[in-house]
C-alpha cells in the first residue's frame, strides 16, 4: 500500500528470504505455494544441546506436532539423533506455511545446524516426507522449479516423482525417493 493506492509486489520471494553476506548452516530455501503461485522461503533452524530433562521444540509459522514427527522420522530412518537437543525452527518474514511440502527443507536445516554445516548456495527443497522415511511429491513441482530458477537457484533437491522430464534451464535437480539419500546427498558436500 503507498500513498497512491495498491502497488503490486515483483518479487514477493524477496521479503522471505535473509539476505546473510556468507553462507550459515540451519537455513534452508523451500518453494511453498501461496494459492497458485510459488513463493519462496528461508526456513532456519537452531539445533542445541538441551539442559532440560525435556528438550525444547519450538516452531514460528511451521505446524509444531509435526516438527515432532520429522524428528521421529529423522532418528529411525537416518540415525541423526536429537533427543538431547534443543530444537527451534521458523519461516523467515512471519510467513505460515501449512502445507506439507516444507518437510524436507525442515529437516536439511536441522541437520545442518546440528552439524554447523552450512547447505550450498543457491540450494532450494521440497518435498513431504512419511513416516517410512520416503520423500513424496509436492503439487506443482514444475512450477516451483521454474520459479526458483528464475530467481537465480542453481541446484535442487526435490522428491523423484516431481523430477522434470526435461532439464530446466539453469538448475540442477537432484531427485530422491528417500530421507537416508538426503543425509547421503549432505555428507557429500
Amino acid at each position: 500500500m503507498t500513498d497512491k493506492g495498491l502497488r503490486g509486489v515483483a518479487n514477493p520471494s524477496a521479503l522471505f528470504l535473509s539476505q546473510h553476506a556468507q553462507d550459515v548452516s540451519g537455513s534452508c530455501v523451500m518453494v511453498t505455494q501461496e494459492g497458485t503461485r510459488p513463493l519462496l522461503v528461508e526456513i532456519q533452524a537452531l539445533v542445541d544441546s538441551s539442559q532440560a530433562p525435556n528438550p525444547r521444540r519450538l516452531t514460528v509459522g511451521l505446524e509444531q506436532n509435526r516438527l515432532a514427527m520429522l524428528l521421529a522420522v529423522l532418528h529411525r530412518h537416518a540415525g541423526v539423533v536429537c533427543s538431547d537437543q534443543d530444537v527451534f525452527v521458523n519461516a523467515v518474514g512471519g510467513v505460515k506455511i501449512a502445507e506439507p511440502a516444507a518437510d524436507l527443507a525442515v529437516l536439511l536445516a536441522i541437520v545442518s545446524s546440528l552439524r554447523n554445516k552450512p547447505l550450498p548456495h543457491k540450494l532450494v527443497v521440497f518435498g513431504e516426507v512419511g513416516l517410512a522415511g520416503e520423500i513424496r511429491p509436492a503439487p506443482r513441482g514444475q512450477e516451483r522449479l521454474k520459479e526458483a530458477a528464475k530467481l537465480g537457484f542453481t541446484l535442487a533437491i526435490v522428491p523423484k516423482a516431481n523430477a522434470p522430464k526435461l532439464p530446466i534451464k539453469g538448475i540442477e535437480v537432484i531427485a530422491l525417493d528417500r530421507i537416508e539419500q538426503a543425509m547421503e546427498q549432505l555428507r557429500s558436500w
